[in-house]
């Protein structure tokens, strides 16, 4: 038997819907175990970073894209490559230091918010989706490369955009390798 062409898109469409709603029970239950918003992030950042750190060799696998030279490239790929193969879209990329190590994400569209139209008063100071922060931090760690990474604005929050930050740690010069 031949399946349609257009089976494939619809099991993805079917995966990322439940992973989502998946992702909200995630949330939901770790807002019922703690009290305080900054232990819920803490939670999420952990588990995002660990999911980071076993999720590179899948990226790197499955992308068979080059060594990045610059910060700009990394922010670069993982926007218009990393972004665009886990999560379906493709945030914007602008540099916002002149020292070239301070860079933000923007997304038109976060898939995680699908289904979540705004965060209760008393979880003000929840960073919903502070598990993305914690992936990235992750994936790069395990290319050597330390960063920070925070949300800077949230649309779940009352911003215009969604905004996440990276500044990475350590100038160019010190990121030479051995050869």
């Amino acid at each position: 038997m031949s399946r349609s062409p257009g089976r494939k898109q619809e099991n993805h469409k079917i995966s990322r819907e439940l992973f989502v709603l998946t992702y909200g029970a995630l949330v939901a239950q770790l807002c019922k175990d703690y009290e305080k918003d900054e232990d819920v992030n803490a939670c999420l950042d952990r588990m995002g970073y660990s999911i980071g750190i076993r999720l590179i060799d899948d990226f790197l696998a499955r992308s068979a894209v080059k060594k990045c030279r610059s910060y700009s490239e990394t922010a670069d790929m993982i926007a218009q490559v990393a972004f665009k193969m886990y999560l379906g879209v493709t945030p914007s990329v602008s540099c916002s230091s002149a020292a070239g190590n301070e860079f933000s994400l923007i997304l038109d569209k976060n898939p995680l918010v699908d289904f979540v139209e705004e965060l209760p008063v008393e979880r003000a100071s929840l960073c919903y989706c502070n598990l993305l922060c914690g992936v990235i931090r992750g994936a790069l760690e395990m290319v050597h490369l330390a960063a920070e990474v925070s949300f800077l604005q949230d649309r779940l929050k009352g911003d215009a955009v969604t905004e996440i930050g990276i500044t990475f740690l350590r100038k160019p010069e010190d990121r030479k390798h051995r050869r």
